[in-house]
């Protein structure tokens, strides 16, 4: 069906691109796996007509394919679900389906019979949609479905789905992937792109790993591993689940107490939460985005006032200070948008490290900067962090994503602190970085801190917690243990089923 010959994508100091060659068969789901930066989103936007290949050539069912922009990759039968959905909120499902085609009714809108057509293939590929339904109310499983609705009135032979499941429960995984299959079976040709080792070997017939831009591998997913294709993704062996001795909690660090927190628009996001976390234990809090783990994490940090309710940090009560002095009670905090609240992209490596100590005696001489022991202080950070940069005064905006969320990790931790807040700590970096950050958060457990770690990752979730807590709609619907809990006990409590209270 595709066939993309020799691809070359070069961008200033970057070959983004180098020499790929990849192909799809009809009836086949074929994952592209890599890094960040591997070269995944270039090969899928040349595809989809965002970028111009500087080398190489498109077939699609044995011609030269030639497209300048996404209208034309539309026209030849290719969709893309993108993770980040396209659709206008305010508008229903029929509309957002109709945007941007002829009516079949000249100047007169056809929603009737895009209605009927979108009835058809839902009843065709088990996609529950209500065509009248308006997309502002529909959960994040329904808007998926749109989204595939939408390529397949479009009559989409070849599928791009871009980390189609980052935003799902297990459960809206699992149905996600019967009408993936049902597509593949239909003969359509499916690319996935995805991080979620598990799911690629679930559901892929073939799988390409790329590495700095080029194919290190071609793999039939039958006899593969989870460990096979990690090796191949970063060229050594790597660790996928932490090792984990038992945790010994002591003393309650971190006491929230019946903590209601309203969002931007005057809604309660957080309801009546109440949860501790010890010494020498890390809480990991399980939910799909949107359910009030952010806002929880910003009243932690002083980030936002809660309406009601009490936190507590070493005893020490924090609702109503800044977030300087909520640092002052032993607070670290790494934001979930690190580029936002986590570092100042046009500081320098040693800037940011320094950041919250700035005012600090040790670093200061007769009030000025003691430039000696800041490089001094700095390079070590670096070095025990293995953050990958070429000189303390690179602005950090030049590091990559997994080396800027190192430097934010080595500044939280060199301070000792009593609580740490850590939220979606290895979003968005790479499996080698990751693996040394769950290193990082089980070793600071270890010294005696009380970690709670926000995450929509299970396998992270599971892997480093010692309990779980189970968000939806801004309540924590339970806490278990993650030796003994199963992913769909946690899928069902993240879907707002059950209310099973454990493990304290």
């Amino acid at each position: 069906m595709l066939e993309m010959k020799g691809i070359t994508k070069r961008f200033p100091g970057v070959l983004a691109s180098d020499d790929v060659s990849f192909d799809v068969y009809p009836g086949e789901v074929h994952t592209l796996l890599g890094e960040n930066g591997a070269g995944k989103s270039t090969l899928m936007k040349i595809l989809y007509g965002l970028y111009e290949a500087d080398e190489g050539e498109v077939l699609l069912n044995g011609e030269p394919l030639d497209i300048h922009e996404p209208t034309d990759a539309i026209e030849h039968g290719i969709g893309m679900i993108h993770q980040h959905f396209m659709l206008v909120p305010t508008l229903t499902v029929a509309e957002n389906v109709a945007l941007g085609l002829r009516s079949s009714k000249g100047v007169r809108t056809d929603l009737d019979v895009v209605s009927a057509r979108i009835l058809e293939l839902s009843e065709i590929y088990g996609l529950k949609v209500d065509p009248n339904a308006f997309i502002w109310q529909m959960a994040v499983g329904e808007q998926q479905r749109v989204e595939i609705i939408k390529a397949l009135y479009r009559d989409a032979q070849l599928l791009i789905l871009d980390e189609p499941t980052a935003v799902l429960t297990p459960q809206e995984v699992d149905q996600l992937f019967v009408t993936l299959r049902q597509l593949r079976d239909d003969g359509r040709g499916l690319i996935f792109i995805s991080h979620k080792l598990h799911e690629v070997l679930a559901l892929s017939t073939r799988i390409t790993v790329l590495r700095h831009g080029r194919v290190t591998g071609s793999v039939s997913a039958e006899g593969a591993t989870r460990e096979s294709l990690a090796q191949m993704m970063v060229g050594r062996a790597v660790k996928l689940a932490p090792d984990k001795t038992e945790a010994h909690p002591t003393d309650v660090k971190l006491a929230i107490k019946d903590l209601r927190v309203l969002r931007d628009r005057g809604e309660e996001g957080v309801r009546g939460v109440d949860l501790e976390v010890r010494a020498g234990e890390i809480v990991g809090v399980a939910g799909v985005s949107g359910n009030g783990q952010m806002l929880l994490a910003e009243a932690i940090a002083g980030l936002r006032t809660p309406s009601e309710g009490s936190i507590r940090i070493a005893g020490t009560e924090v609702v109503g200070m800044n977030p300087k002095e909520v640092r002052g009670t032993g607070l670290s905090y790494v934001p979930e948008k690190r580029m936002k609240d986590g570092a100042i992209s046009e500081f320098t490596v040693s800037e940011n490290l320094l950041l919250i100590d700035h005012n600090e005696s040790e670093y200061l001489n007769h009030g000025l900067y003691d430039f000696g022991t800041i490089n001094e202080h700095c390079q070590q950070l670096v070095e025990e962090y293995t953050v990958k940069t070429p000189t303390l005064d690179t602005p950090a905006r030049n590091l990559s994503g997994g080396n800027i969320q190192k430097m934010i990790i080595a500044r939280e931790l060199s301070g000792t602190p009593e609580v740490l807040v850590a939220a979606q700590p290895t979003r968005g970096v790479d499996i080698g970085a990751a693996e040394y950050i769950h290193k990082r958060l089980i070793e600071q457990r270890d010294e005696s801190t009380a970690i709670l770690m926000i995450s929509e990752d299970l396998d992270e979730v599971f892997g480093v917690s010692d309990r779980v807590a189970v968000m939806y709609e801004g309540e924590i619907m339970g806490i278990v243990d993650p030796k003994t809990a199963t992913r769909e006990e946690v899928g069902l409590m993240m879907a707002g089923v059950g209310r099973e209270q454990t493990g304290g």
